[in-house]
């Protein structure tokens, strides 16, 4: 370990891990370059479009944004850690069954923001979800695709079916 480094330890998907990291590291490069957990985007490095968006706890954060070290000690989720086992999450299922996703790149960012919208609102208007979502850019303007993903997912997660 070099003069510049730290040890982090955190949770990530589930999983304990304790890696060596530069001070200035962002989340979203430890997460991508050192954890292989490349589901987590970057796109715009400065936490205006939302493909970075992974869980802190319950809270959806920017990870390009968010110092790799403010991490320490706590659960991160990333799309990754969404499936149990082969099955998707209900957020997966909704965003593949109302087409949320186009090219595809900002689905990731997107499903995270949605789980954490859910999981403080499990029944949320139109006006919440994009409350909810205005932090996440789709370049493909597939928006209404998206809210009703996110609509879906929460009737699922409700146990309402579709």
């Amino acid at each position: 370990m070099s003069a510049n480094e730290k040890v982090l330890s955190l949770t990530v998907n589930g999983e304990p891990k304790k890696l060596l990291v530069k001070p200035h590291w962002m989340l979203s490069r430890v997460l991508r370059e050192e954890l292989h957990h490349t589901g987590t985007k970057e796109a715009c490095g400065e936490g205006a479009c939302g493909a970075c968006t992974v869980l802190i706890g319950d809270k959806a954060v920017l990870s390009c944004m968010t110092l790799a070290l403010e991490a320490e000690g706590k659960c991160v989720e990333t799309i990754e850690g969404l499936m149990s086992g082969k099955n998707p999450h209900p957020i997966q299922e909704a965003w593949l069954e109302e087409f949320g996703a186009q090219c595809g790149f900002c689905s990731p960012g997107m499903i995270m923001s949605a789980k954490a919208l859910l999981l403080r609102n499990p029944n949320p208007t139109v006006g919440e979800v994009r409350e909810a979502m205005a932090g996440n850019i789709c370049v493909c303007s597939n928006y209404e695709h998206i809210e009703a993903a996110v609509l879906s997912a929460a009737r699922k997660m409700r146990g309402e079916g579709a």
